[in-house]
């Protein structure tokens, strides 16, 4: 069974500045049903611009006949905290002026979103997240709720992701922002201020999310007479045009500058002691060529978080590799559940023993 849903949180959600949202609205899509253990849980964090319908976006992981199915499992994805998809976010109603809350709305961090998962997984009355997975911002979102609560997530993937998020990819979202904020409807209080800001916005992204070989091999000519209208600026327009048709500038906006927050070692001792708080069984999945977040940075994860598996991907597509190559991850992680399920049998047995 597939079904969307809407929690309304009764409390006022404090976020890590200090800041409230009251009202708070969290969508998301549940599959298949809770077992009597209650230990089937598969939770999907999802990234930047994607929604919480996991069978619509990650198809050939999720789905009916894949690794992730209804059938074994109950699957939870929540719309993230200030996303256009139905949670609380900047088009909002602001209760204290009965409108759109805009530029009004208050920053949030990684670490909010992955509080805001927290109370999602409180009210629905699971004890424990038998797999926690995401990818990019979703990977960072995972893996903050795995060091918030490290014996309720008993199995974790990460996907091109990291511990901290670096320079340059701060520099890629100021530079999207700033593309964003040069267009000046952004400040109109409109709901499609800044549409032409995001499309620029959009094409500086996909930049960091393909690679040069990428580009090379699908927007290449053919001839050698062509001076303008080029498949590469043709595909860039049509992306950009494509996410401005379904997302809004807001939400972009405050979704990179929470993507930039992302530090585990903020209010904690160091980046290194916590991930080391992290108890669930971890596998660390790095695409050779992602631009966006190198494999080093999954390499660090998998060398700090206790007992971690790390796998690289070769993919064509760069960073958006963790959303296609979904044979290789099926193979990957499910191998690492097969090799966990297995361990915990053993230990099963010393105990008994």
């Amino acid at each position: 069974m597939n079904t969307e849903n809407i929690y309304y949180h009764k409390k006022p959600f404090k976020l890590e500045s200090g800041k409230k949202i009251n009202n708070l609205q969290i969508v998301y899509h549940t599959y298949g049903s809770l077992n009597g253990k209650k230990n089937n849980v598969i939770w999907v964090c999802h990234a930047l611009t994607a929604n919480s319908n996991v069978f619509e976006w990650w198809k050939g992981l999720f789905g009916d006949n894949c690794l992730f199915n209804p059938k074994e499992h109950f699957i939870v994805c929540a719309n993230v905290l200030g996303s256009h998809y139905g949670t609380t976010n900047p088009l909002s109603k602001n209760n204290v002026t009965g409108l759109p809350y805009y530029l009004a709305f208050p920053e949030f961090t990684v670490r909010d979103i992955a509080a805001s998962h927290k109370i999602l997984a409180d009210h629905l009355g699971l004890p424990e997240i038998g797999l926690l997975i995401g990818g990019s911002l979703g990977g960072q979102q995972a893996m903050e709720w795995a060091i918030l609560e490290p014996r309720r997530v008993k199995k974790l993937v990460v996907i091109a992701a990291n511990a901290q998020h670096s320079a340059w990819g701060i520099a890629f979202n100021e530079s999207q922002r700033l593309a964003i904020t040069t267009d000046r409807t952004f400040y109109s209080q409109l709901e499609n201020g800044g549409k032409k800001g995001l499309k620029v916005a959009r094409s500086i992204a996909l930049l960091s999310y393909r690679s040069y070989g990428t580009y090379g091999a699908t927007q290449l000519e053919v001839g050698t007479e062509k001076i303008t209208d080029f498949k590469a600026s043709s595909y860039q327009n049509y992306q950009g045009e494509k996410l401005v048709n379904r997302f809004n500038a807001y939400s972009y906006w405050y979704l990179t500058k929470a993507m930039d927050s992302h530090n585990v070692g903020r209010k904690r001792p160091s980046i290194v002691d916590a991930l080391r708080q992290i108890e669930a069984k971890t596998l660390v999945i790095g695409i050779v060529n992602d631009v966006l977040f190198p494999l080093e940075e999954q390499q660090f994860l998998a060398k700090n978080i206790p007992g971690a598996r790390f796998a690289e991907l070769n993919s064509f597509y760069g960073h958006d590799g963790f959303l296609i190559e979904t044979e290789i991850l099926t193979k990957e992680i499910g191998t690492f559940i097969n090799t966990a399920e297995t361990e915990n049998q053993v230990i099963s047995l010393h105990k008994i023993a």
